[in-house]
C-alpha cells in the first residue's frame, strides 16, 4: 500500500511540474500587419496599432499550444488617413458595429523543428470562419527577469469577401495576406 501511495505522489508531483505556461504578447516588440493588392498592380501594407494576444503552452516546444488574439479595428493604419477612414466605415469593416477582430486557435500542430500549422476561428465583421496560418518559432531566450521569451512569425491568406468586408473589385483585392511578428513573454 505504501508503494502505491508513493507512486501516486510521484505522479501528482510530475503532473504539477508539467503545468502549462501562459505567454503574453510584448506589444513593443510585435506587429500585426497585412497586405492587399491595389488596382491589381501593386500592394498596400497596413497594420493594426492596438492588439493583444496570449499563448498557453503545455510544453516548451509549443506543440499543442493555444493562441488567442484580439485587434481593435479602429486602429487600422495603411499610412493614408482617408483610406483608413474608408476602411473603418460601413463600406468595409463597419467599426461602429464590429469594433474588433479575433482569432482563437483550434489546433497548433508542430510540422518541423520550429514550424507549425495553426488553425483557428477568425471572427471579423460578425462572421466566424476557420483559417490556417503558417507559424515559425523564430527563437527563445530568457529575459533579465528570468522569464522565458519566445518569438514567432505567422503568415496566411484569406478572402475578405468571405467575411463580408467590402465588395469584390479592382480597387482592393479580395485576398488578404496576414503578416504577424510577435514576441511573447511568460507570465
Amino acid at each position: 500500500m505504501k508503494k502505491i501511495n508513493v507512486l501516486l505522489a510521484a505522479l501528482f508531483i510530475t503532473g504539477s511540474v508539467m503545468a502549462q505556461t501562459t505567454y503574453k504578447v510584448d506589444k513593443s516588440h510585435s506587429s500585426l500587419g497585412f497586405s492587399i493588392s491595389h488596382l491589381l498592380i501593386s500592394e498596400v501594407d497596413g497594420k493594426f496599432k492596438s492588439f493583444d494576444a496570449t499563448i498557453v503552452s503545455p510544453t516548451d516546444d509549443f506543440a499543442d499550444a493555444t493562441v488567442e488574439l484580439t485587434a481593435d479595428i479602429s486602429t487600422i493604419d495603411t499610412n493614408n488617413e482617408g483610406r483608413d477612414k474608408h476602411l473603418r466605415s460601413a463600406d468595409f469593416f463597419d467599426v461602429e458595429k464590429f469594433p474588433t477582430l479575433t482569432f482563437k486557435s483550434t489546433s497548433f500542430n508542430k510540422t518541423g523543428e520550429k514550424t507549425y500549422k495553426v488553425t483557428g476561428d477568425l471572427t471579423m465583421h460578425g462572421v466566424t470562419k476557420p483559417v490556417t496560418l503558417d507559424v515559425t518559432l523564430t527563437g527563445t531566450t530568457t529575459g533579465r527577469d528570468g522569464k522565458k521569451i519566445a518569438g514567432f512569425k505567422a503568415t496566411g491568406t484569406f478572402n475578405r469577401i468571405d467575411w463580408g468586408v467590402g465588395k469584390s473589385g479592382p480597387g482592393a483585392g479580395d485576398e488578404v495576406t496576414l503578416n504577424a511578428k510577435a514576441e511573447f513573454k511568460a507570465q
